[in-house]
């Protein structure tokens, strides 16, 4: 655990809970998180974390709350959206109170769909997440889902969107995934929501932060409504976020308050306001461009050595491996991995014929690493590692050069 004061009260008044903080800032430190979904947020994120204002009850929105002594928590959620409609450019209404990107969905979708109405999304086996309609999902028993796959390339079969939209006649259609490592065509997407007068609701979750940086195609401005998680690319605290049009924000706001969640988490909130604000500077665009070039050479790296990428390859910052040729599960990888100290995680595949908990496939990610500092070189040499990993070679003999790039790169 860090030397700060709040580390040193900590210690002092729970030593319990402050050793397992402790073990986690060495788990951190010493381990290189490949996992799509984390990164590392700054200090300034994690400082307006844990402030004062954590004790503040903020029920309802700025200058209408339930609640007197709210004119900071105004300020600091007004500040957040602002500054996250100025890094979405053409975003009309945010809304930062959302716990999740889970939450966020919900929200989004009782305010579009209605209870029980009819939504179409991304089978999750073929990349998509729970909450777009899975069953065993809030969203797959509250709403009428019906879910959308993939083609022999892993790619988005447009024209099977297109089927089940018409068919299922959607009140909503999603376009989004939590392991889809291609750009989607978001105007597709609106042309096939126009034509079954369904609302177009994108879900950003893992791309986000490099949409705000205009490295790969956002839809804002597409779609009618957008959600997202605030700590994957976007490299902010844990939390979601809501972008909507206009004339859907009364119905977005309402669902999220008093709807689906009551007083919003204020420190989460001045977290998003410092890490929309780190975004929107310079650095921000040339971090992201790593985060794409470093997923790119890792794809090419893997595939180089004899690996299967789904789709080939990858668009962001995702590489989707399939590990069905070389015989070997994505649990006992994810396993292997963290004992020569790497974080992945396992991960369905289009298709895949193992259950969740075990999977053909091996989802990666470049962000965290990239947050670290590593380049090429550095991407070049945890191909290695995952390549021997997979190949059955024994953990303990990587440790050392995991080791050694921790030292070099520490964290943030």
């Amino acid at each position: 655990m860090s030397n700060d004061p709040h580390s040193s009260l900590l210690r002092q008044q729970d030593a319990e809970v402050a050793a397992w903080l402790h073990r986690e800032d060495k788990r951190q430190s010493t381990t290189l998180t490949l996992i799509a979904s984390e990164n590392h947020c700054s200090s300034a994120v994690r400082a307006a974390c844990s402030s004062r204002i954590t004790d503040k009850y903020a029920e309802g929105y700025p200058n209408r709350r339930y609640y007197g002594g709210c004119e900071v928590a105004d300020g600091l959620e007004e500040l957040a959206r602002q500054r996250a409609m100025q890094l979405f450019a053409g975003a009309e209404e945010a809304n930062v109170q959302p716990h999740s990107g889970t939450t966020a969905n919900l929200a989004a979708l009782v305010a579009l769909a209605g209870s029980g109405g009819r939504i179409v999304g991304m089978a999750l086996k073929a990349g998509g997440h729970l909450s777009h309609g899975h069953s065993k999902s809030h969203t797959g028993m509250l709403f009428d889902a019906r879910q959308y796959g993939v083609d022999g390339s892993g790619r988005i079969d447009l024209d099977e969107v297109r089927r089940v939209a018409r068919e299922h006649q959607p009140k909503v259609l999603i376009a989004g995934g939590s392991s889809y490592a291609r750009n989607i065509d978001y105007r597709a997407f609106a042309e096939i929501a126009r034509e079954v007068g369904a609302f177009l609701m994108a879900d950003i979750a893992h791309p986000a932060g490099l949409m705000a940086a205009g490295v790969v195609p956002s839809p804002i401005g597409i779609a009618d409504v957008v959600t997202m998680t605030t700590h994957k690319t976007l490299r902010g605290p844990r939390g979601g976020m809501i972008l909507a049009r206009k004339d859907c924000a009364k119905l977005i706001n309402s669902s999220v308050f008093p709807g689906a969640q009551g007083g919003p988490l204020v420190q989460q909130i001045a977290g998003k306001a410092v890490a929309f604000g780190e975004a929107l500077r310079p650095e921000f665009r040339a971090y992201q461009e790593r985060v794409k070039d470093n997923a790119a050479w890792l794809a090419e790296c893997l595939a180089g050595q004899g690996l299967d990428i789904v789709t080939g390859g990858t668009d962001n910052h995702i590489v989707l491996v399939d590990l069905r040729r070389v015989d070997v599960t994505g649990a006992a990888v994810e396993e292997r991995a963290l004992a020569a100290g790497l974080s992945v995680n396992k991960n369905a595949i289009p298709g895949d014929p193992r259950p969740p908990m075990v999977t053909s496939g091996l989802r990666l990610g470049t962000a965290a690493v990239t947050t670290r500092g590593f380049g090429k070189d550095e991407i070049a040499k945890v191909a290695e590692i995952i390549v021997g990993l997979v190949r059955g070679s024994d953990p303990e003999r990587f440790r050392p050069v995991v080791q050694g790039l921790c030292e070099r790169f520490p964290l943030p």
